[in-house]
C-alpha cells in the first residue's frame, strides 16, 4: 500500500517560488539529498507510488503547498541522460527546488497546482499524525490552534493514513 509524507519547505524557497512565476503550476518534480537543508526522500523511505506533500510553516500556521504521487526516483547526476527532452526542460523549470547538494530527482505525473494559501485547519492540525517504525507522534508544538515551532515537520515524515486522506482532500478542495 502506498504512504504519504509531507516535506517542509523554506519560507525563503516559498517566496522564491511565488515570485517565479511557479504559482499555479503542477508539481511534476522534486529533490532531496544527503543535507539537513536538503532531505533525502530515498532514507526517509519514499518509493514510486507514494503520495508528497509540500508543507509551509508560516506565521504559526501549516500551509500544505500541494501533493505530487511519486512515479520513479533518479540520481540527479544521472537526470541529463535517463530524461526525455520534456522532461528535461521540466527540470530546469524546477531548478528553483534544486537548493544545494542535490542527489536524487523524483518526477511524477503532474500533481496538484502549487498554492501558498491552503492553511492546514486547527482541529487537523491538532490531530496531525505522523507513524514511523517507533509509533505514531502528533506535533507536540501546537496551542490554540497554531503552530508554535516547526521542529516536529522538519524533514521528511510519513503520515498516517487518516491524516494523509484529510490533507489529500484540503489539497482537492482548494486546487479546483
Amino acid at each position: 500500500m502506498p504512504n504519504s509524507y509531507t516535506t517542509l519547505w523554506t519560507n525563503d524557497l516559498c517566496r522564491w517560488l511565488a515570485r517565479g512565476g511557479h504559482t499555479g503550476q503542477r508539481l511534476t518534480m522534486l529533490f532531496g539529498g544527503p543535507h539537513q537543508s536538503l532531505p533525502s526522500f530515498v532514507r526517509a523511505g519514499v518509493r514510486p507510488g507514494d503520495t508528497v506533500f509540500p508543507v509551509r510553516a508560516f506565521r504559526r500556521r501549516l500551509h500544505v503547498l500541494g501533493a505530487m504521487e511519486v512515479s520513479r526516483i533518479i540520481p540527479y547526476e544521472d537526470a541529463g541522460s535517463e530524461l526525455h527532452d520534456d522532461d528535461y526542460t521540466k527540470l530546469l523549470d524546477w531548478k528553483l527546488l534544486k537548493a544545494g547538494c542535490v542527489s536524487e530527482v523524483l518526477l511524477g505525473p503532474p500533481g496538484s497546482p502549487l498554492g501558498f494559501d491552503t492553511v492546514v485547519p486547527p482541529e487537523l492540525l491538532a490531530r496531525l499524525t505522523y507513524t514511523s517504525r517507533r509509533g505514531e507522534r502528533t506535533l507536540r508544538h501546537v496551542e490554540d490552534g497554531r503552530l508554535v515551532r516547526s521542529h516536529g515537520v522538519q524533514g521528511i515524515y510519513r503520515l498516517d493514513a487518516g491524516s494523509a486522506a484529510e490533507l489529500r482532500q484540503l489539497v482537492l478542495d482548494h486546487s479546483g
